[in-house]
């Protein structure tokens, strides 16, 4: 029985804390991301409030999207509002060719695979999604919707950075 006092004394001394931590008083913002400095083939993540132009985006269950051919400049930071028009579920996912072929693939065998890149957006019907892209190379580029079989019908469209 003492044991049992003692526990239960124990679980009350580590518990309250955390209970009074949760009054009334506000909690102050969660803190901003900080942007990734990773270097990607197609570029890197961009600063939203350096973006120099939006492209707005929108995704359809006819496995398309609109526009799905675009040209920007080498060192541009592009602002995507992807929208999806459809009732099911499509995400924008910038690369190159072959790295969207393999993570396709990827996609197939592990359908519930969850990502959190700046270079992608998944977006619920009637949602919107907004990501900041800046195009640090030159060269052609794609993007396109890698849940399975709608990069295999065709849901793909292209970057030319100039």
């Amino acid at each position: 029985m003492k044991t049992h006092s003692a526990f239960i004394a124990a679980l009350i001394f580590a518990t309250a804390p955390a209970a009074w931590a949760h009054g009334d008083a506000k909690h102050p913002a969660a803190a901003k991301k900080a942007l990734s400095t990773e270097e990607k083939a197609f570029g890197r993540e961009g600063d939203p409030k350096k973006a120099v132009r939006t492209i707005n985006i929108d995704m359809s269950d006819k496995m398309r999207f609109t526009p799905d051919t675009l040209t920007v400049k080498q060192g541009e930071t592009i602002k995507f509002v992807v929208k999806n028009s459809g009732k099911t579920m499509h995400e924008f996912v910038l690369g190159t060719m072959s790295e969207l072929k393999e993570h396709a693939k990827l996609m197939q065998k592990f359908p519930g695979m969850e990502h959190d890149e700046p270079y992608m957006a998944h977006v619920a019907p009637g949602k919107t999604e907004t990501i900041a892209w800046q195009f640090t190379k030159a060269g052609n580029f794609n993007f396109g919707c890698l849940l399975p079989g709608h990069f295999e019908a065709g849901m793909v469209g292209s970057v030319t950075v100039k």
